[in-house]
């Protein structure tokens, strides 16, 4: 449940979106308008994020704290991202769904199981260095996915998306990182859903160790995906620029 949540870049395109040059059968009509929509109410929800920040900013003019400006929305449609679960399931969206499970429910439990658990780490700069690359990684993507299913792709659009993962997922990795290190004392400190022996069901679980092996769960993982994701570029973009010289 780590390092694939981070910016984003790291989750698997939905299939509807890479235009590779092995084309899949796309979804339905009604299926389309479904995805389409979903798309653009996450897009505007993400952009709604992001104005909040700025106005915050610029309304404190300081970044500190910027977090408690946003968090409704951000709980709000990084919870909504559990419907992309769904998309696999029902066939949709040709992913996998365990991967995309995985992917979801790491930044899910970052939002709700750490930053909404945690109130210590709210005021950490380290939420804002998440919630930014999150922000902007999701603006592209679902813009990326929509304008895909509309079969009119700007190429700025997946140019970014395949680009600014670059700096935007190490940048989401290290604000996650940090955020579940600066919550560990005080999960220590609160026995937060921790359960001790004895107990009527014989089971133990201490959160506290539990982050611990989340953050050493980024070690292996962060570079397999980075990797990906930079070979997916080489690809995508290789592909579109063979495309456009036969053109």
């Amino acid at each position: 449940m780590a390092a694939s949540g981070s910016s984003g870049a790291g989750r698997a395109d939905n299939g509807y979106g890479s235009q590779q040059p092995r084309r899949r059968k796309g979804p339905g009509a009604l299926a389309t308008t479904y995805l389409v929509i979903y798309n653009v109410v996450m897009t505007a929800g993400w952009l709604v994020i992001a104005v909040g920040l700025v106005r915050a900013y610029l309304t404190k003019g300081s970044y500190h704290s910027l977090y408690y400006s946003i968090e409704k929305p951000l709980k709000f449609f990084q919870t909504g991202a559990l419907l992309e679960i769904l998309h696999c399931a029902l066939g949709i969206v040709p992913s996998s769904v365990v991967l995309t499970a995985f992917q979801v429910m790491s930044r899910v439990f970052l939002t709700w199981a750490v930053t909404h658990s945690v109130k210590e780490v709210q005021n950490e700069d380290s939420v804002l260095l998440f919630v930014v690359a999150w922000t902007i990684t999701e603006i592209i993507r679902y813009s990326f996915y929509t304008f895909s299913l509309l079969n009119h792709l700007p190429y700025l659009i997946k140019w970014a998306r395949y680009t600014l993962f670059i700096v935007l997922y190490p940048m989401g990795v290290s604000g996650e990182l940090l955020t579940i290190y600066a919550a560990l004392p005080f999960v220590r400190q609160a026995g937060l859903y921790s359960i001790s022996l004895p107990n009527k069901y014989n089971f133990s679980f201490d959160y506290y160790t539990f982050l611990i092996l989340v953050m050493i769960s980024y070690i292996p993982i962060f570079p397999q995906l980075y990797f990906h994701m930079l070979h997916q570029r080489r690809k995508v973009l290789s592909y579109t620029e063979e495309h456009k010289k036969s053109e």
